[in-house]
């Protein structure tokens, strides 16, 4: 890769949350590709339960101040950073007083007011790619995880897909098991059309019925470039899927050593 800047757009990271599967590959994953040479930036929601005077958090005013616009409702963009330690990886978090409680908060807001969760999603996806843009940061590869991520591909391809800093960056999905219960709020597709998508757009989801975890899977596979299984128990229909699209497919690999090289040599195929 002449461009050897890797974006991580991830829905939970360790240390600022607590130790599971998919937080602690949030932290490692990234750190291994940073120490392979690889210049490594990551996101994250700024859930409530997040301690920001112990995590050292702090605001970015240069980056912070736009609103995005979401059902016709303007929400500021507000932009943190802390710095993970001993890599010395920067760490941004998506922030906003609609989608993310200031503070005290004991379970995230996707458990806590999941009917929010598709809106919460919108915004996480626009401030990131809005926030790069500003920070005039080009990445050459995005890697995607968790689903509260899984718009970022139909965003960068259809709403940012003349825009140059975007041009050349190749999109990486990875597929986790960690689902989401139910189905997302009945006017999610309606909103995703206010925001300017085309049903066209948006036929990986199934515009006439519900839209549910599978189904966001496949919207976000649909737009990928390439696909990595990142867990072990993924839905094997939704491996399938993966297959079927053709797409440069990465196995899930248990150790971290060894799916980080994995990653790079699949980063360099794409």
């Amino acid at each position: 890769m002449d461009n050897n800047k890797v974006l991580f757009i991830s829905q939970e990271i360790s240390p600022y949350l607590p130790d599971t599967p998919m937080s602690l590959q949030g932290r490692n994953l990234p750190q291994r590709i940073q120490e392979a040479g690889y210049e490594v930036r990551t996101f994250m929601p700024k859930y409530g339960c997040i301690n920001e005077r112990r995590n050292q958090l702090h605001e970015v005013i240069r980056l912070s101040g736009m609103n995005i616009v979401i059902d016709d409702n303007d929400h500021p963009l507000i932009i943190k950073v802390a710095t993970l330690q001993p890599t010395r990886m920067q760490v941004y978090f998506i922030d906003n007083d609609d989608y993310f409680l200031r503070s005290g908060a004991k379970e995230l807001e996707t458990a806590t007011s999941p009917d929010d969760n598709d809106e919460r999603m919108m915004f996480y996806t626009r401030g990131v790619i809005e926030t790069v843009r500003k920070l005039r940061w080009d990445p050459a590869v995005i890697q995607c995880t968790g689903w509260i991520t899984a718009l970022m591909p139909m965003y960068i391809r259809r709403m940012y897909d003349e825009d140059p800093a975007m041009a050349g960056t190749k999109i990486v999905f990875a597929l986790r098991e960690e689902a989401f219960d139910g189905e997302l709020a009945q006017r999610f597709v309606e909103k995703l059309r206010m925001a300017g998508f085309t049903d066209d757009d948006m036929q990986a989801l199934g515009i006439d019925t519900p839209v549910d975890y599978a189904s966001l899977m496949r919207l976000a596979m649909t737009y990928a470039d390439g696909i990595v299984q990142a867990s072990e128990n993924v839905d094997p229909q939704l491996i399938e899927f993966a297959k079927a699209t053709g797409k440069p497919f990465l196995p899930y690999v248990a150790d971290e050593a060894a799916m980080a090289d994995g990653c790079i040599s699949f980063y360099n195929t794409l």
